[in-house]
């Protein structure tokens, strides 16, 4: 039973919890140094106002390797944002990484990624929102390849570029950024140790058994939901979400409050519609897992956050909004679970 710890504010309900079970989740398996959590047989019922029943939940031995955490430094990062305004947004874009490329012919950083971010609007009321923005980041094992190099390339640029030309900020020189790396060792090699609360230190020995973290087998799917109409809608309307980071890679855990809304998402949300409506997950591997005590599907997108948070590899770079993006995105839903 869960139940709202008085002064934290906000209506816990099913939907609460299964957002926190979702939260930086994998398959059906949750691993832990004593137990592995089965997350496909967790049963969720409203007991009451703040108050949820989580039942049926079973377990199983823990694998017989621990995965810890590696941070390493990764190199030298640095960025620089074009602002781009009015007219001709693609064609200033082009001109400017064309400008930009000759410039790094000399000696060009490991990593150059450029991102077209379209903030603009047609006929557009304030200076702001008719522009767009333009963002370049480098990285690369020199620091001084990706600092004075791209500092000084990009400011020159101020007086021989696109009309309007200016940038939200000038460069620097450069900073470092890590790598998280995981890794696996054996549960013998880890102190495992319980602290009482008299100060007593208890040494907790490594599980006499374990069970390797194999897929769970995909549970059948339930009866396609019925024909009927429909009504282009954010996927918001029915559905929850939440997302974050495991490493390089982000989760996505997708959920519903009743049964004819998850018999729509489980025949509706597959792998591939998935990749339609996160165009970011093109070309990487995207796994679905279900969840039917939850109603809910959880997707793995591997590589989706390069090296990881410290990277900084993407916009959202632990991917904590992507669940939100999801759901603003438009399909076709039944009307009647709207």
């Amino acid at each position: 039973m869960i139940t709202k710890h008085p002064g934290t504010g906000g209506f816990v309900d099913v939907g609460t919890v299964t957002a926190q079970l979702l939260y930086e989740t994998g398959g059906a398996r949750y691993a832990g140094p004593d137990v592995t959590a089965r997350l496909d047989t967790v049963r969720l019922t409203q007991d009451g106002p703040d108050r949820v029943r989580i039942d049926g939940v079973r377990g199983e031995a823990p694998p017989p390797d621990l995965k810890v955490g590696r941070t390493r430094l990764g190199g030298f990062r640095n960025e620089v944002v074009f602002v781009l305004t009015g007219l001709g947004i693609e064609a200033k874009a082009a001109l400017v990484r064309e400008q930009m490329a000759e410039a790094f012919a000399k000696s060009a950083p490991q990593e150059v990624r450029w991102d077209l971010v379209r903030t603009d609007r047609a006929d557009a009321d304030t200076q702001e929102t008719a522009s767009a923005l333009l963002r370049l980041v480098v990285r690369d094992p020199d620091q001084a390849v990706v600092g004075r190099a791209l500092s000084g390339a990009a400011v020159e640029l101020a007086l021989a570029s696109y009309p309007g030309f200016h940038v939200l900020a000038p460069p620097g020189k450069g900073a470092p950024y890590g790598v998280f790396e995981a890794a696996y060792v054996p549960q013998g090699e880890v102190e495992h140790v319980a602290v009482l609360a008299d100060g007593r230190r208890v040494p907790v020995p490594a599980p006499a058994a374990t069970l390797a973290l194999d897929d769970v087998p995909q549970p059948a799917p339930p009866a396609p939901p019925p024909p009927g109409p429909v009504r282009r809608a954010p996927l918001g309307e029915v559905a929850g979400a939440r997302s974050g980071d495991k490493g390089g890679d982000a989760n996505v855990g997708v959920w519903v409050r009743s049964e004819a809304a998850w018999r729509w998402l489980a025949h509706t949300l597959t792998v591939d519609r998935f990749r339609e409506l996160v165009p970011e997950s093109a070309g990487l591997r995207v796994t679905r897992h279900v969840l039917p005590g939850l109603r809910a599907l959880n997707f793995v997108v591997e590589g989706l956050l390069g090296a990881g948070v410290a990277s900084q590899h993407r916009f959202d770079p632990q991917a904590k909004a992507l669940g939100e993006w999801l759901r603003s995105r438009h399909l076709d839903i039944p009307e009647d679970l709207l």
